[in-house]
């Protein structure tokens, strides 16, 4: 078979001739870290507002229960698979590509586990396909000239997300080069979700949503189902024309195997939207060396650059758990009082604090500050007795130039899985993750991460 020589192809070519061998052990290490992060979110997600919708959606697709749900009952293939990506993403606090503003892990790691658990994949298996996946989602995205493509109001994991779907389904599968071509062309065809959703929980519709039509296209493709296999560069309709004014398609072919773009999706410790965790860093360093006490703060100046004041500046007063997690506001209250920031942060009984809200919308300013750029962030903390505290913050904790330890990914999933795993069941989690080179049965770990 001659070799690719467009984008779609040789993306395609990359997802189904990927070998364990070909992943630098420092590649595998990051994947294993964002499928512990992934898990981790997951098994927060049963505490996410909408969870119930969503759950009660998911099991009306079907009545069979052959596939897990990440610390729930278990569903068909697709109602698991769209289930476990709301899951991931449902309390705001999973990966994010920051050159695209997307989340990864909810659209890859679902099918993946889905089908692995199906078929009874091994270890290694498994994370190839969500290599292979991540890398894939990644690449596209860098493809698709980010300010352009946000300038049209897209928003990337329901237009990028079903690639990566495709791709760990396919690699999985054991798909050629020319079937994961076709898989990528049918998962092209359901790219879509746009800014207009921001406010609401449909922006993480557009994350599970994602993973199914992935999963939808692999297995369509797998019927020898035509479709075109070249998608993402068609003069008619190709997603680089369509949605970014033709793209910069070498981006997502350069250096392909050799740089990977997956280490630089961003992890959280904190659950908040991405664009405040520049914030939160901040104002951790600020009070980390001058613990001043949050009674003594008598005003708090955020200056963050157009994107997050735009995202995050408006929500002064919120009303409920999802505007809390986007409100610069109240998550600076927050920390600053509690001098952290969990998921018990955002219960009624914190968000709903008479004094709390008072400070987030009297004594909480977010400015603009045509100075910065990106998610850049500065933090002026002005005291009572009229000591000035400030910080700066340009990469946040998690991100790839400041980036978070194994062992706190580690603790993270340990917090979230207390209320519905039993105790033992993490720990061992971990270390079937840590080693899944030598797994030999997917469904031995997925056995683990089912409620009892």
């Amino acid at each position: 078979m001659a070799m690719a020589t467009e984008p779609t192809g040789i993306l395609a070519d990359f997802a189904a001739g990927l070998r364990l061998d070909a992943i630098p052990a420092e590649v595998r290490k990051s994947c294993k870290i964002l499928i512990l992060d992934a898990l981790a979110c997951a098994l927060a997600g049963h505490q996410g507002e909408e969870t119930g919708q969503l759950t009660a959606m998911a099991a009306s697709l079907g009545r069979s229960t052959e596939s897990s749900v990440f610390g729930g009952a278990p569903m068909t293939l697709a109602g698991a698979t769209m289930l476990n990506g709301y899951l991931i993403t449902a309390v705001t606090m999973c990966d994010v590509h920051r050159a695209t503003l997307t989340h990864i892990t909810p659209e890859v790691v679902p099918p993946a586990f889905a089908v692995a658990e199906r078929d009874g994949a091994s270890g290694a298996d498994l994370l190839v396909a969500i290599a292979a996946g991540l890398e894939v989602t990644t690449r596209i995205g860098l493809g698709l000239d980010y300010p352009v493509f946000r300038k049209k109001g897209w928003h990337g994991p329901g237009v990028i997300g079903p690639f990566g779907s495709a791709a760990a389904t396919g690699r999985l599968r054991g798909f050629d080069g020319e079937t994961m071509a076709r898989a990528f062309g049918l998962a092209g065809s359901q790219s879509a979700g746009t800014f207009a959703a921001w406010g609401t929980p449909t922006v993480k519709w557009h994350q599970c949503r994602a993973a199914l039509s992935g999963l939808m296209a692999a297995l369509l493709a797998e019927q020898d189902f035509i479709a075109t296999k070249e998608f993402l560069t068609a003069p008619d309709g190709g997603l680089y024309n369509t949605y970014a004014d033709g793209g910069l398609p070498e981006l997502a072919t350069g250096d392909l195997g050799q740089r990977w773009e997956l280490q630089q999706i961003a992890l959280r410790l904190w659950p908040s939207a991405t664009a405040l965790q520049e914030v939160l860093t901040a104002l951790f360093n600020a009070v980390e060396t001058n613990p001043v006490p949050f009674e003594a703060i008598e005003s708090v100046r955020l200056g963050v650059s157009q994107t997050p004041f735009n995202m995050h500046g408006g929500f002064s007063t919120y009303k409920a758990k999802f505007e809390a997690l986007l409100s610069a506001h109240y998550v600076a209250a927050v920390f600053l009082r509690d001098r952290a920031l969990t998921l018990a942060q955002f219960e009624p009984a914190c968000y709903d604090d008479a004094a709390l809200r008072a400070f987030a919308a009297n004594q909480v300013t977010v400015a603009h500050d045509a100075s910065l750029k990106g998610g850049q962030c500065v933090v002026e903390i002005l005291t009572k007795s009229g000591e000035k505290l400030s910080a700066r913050c340009d990469f946040p904790l998690g991100a790839p130039e400041n980036p978070v330890s194994s062992q706190q990914i580690e603790d993270k999933l340990r917090t979230y899985a207390g209320s519905v795993l039993p105790a033992a069941n993490a720990d061992r989690v971990i270390d079937m993750v840590n080693d899944l080179e030598n797994l030999s049965s997917v469904p031995d770990l997925i056995a683990l991460l089912r409620r009892s």
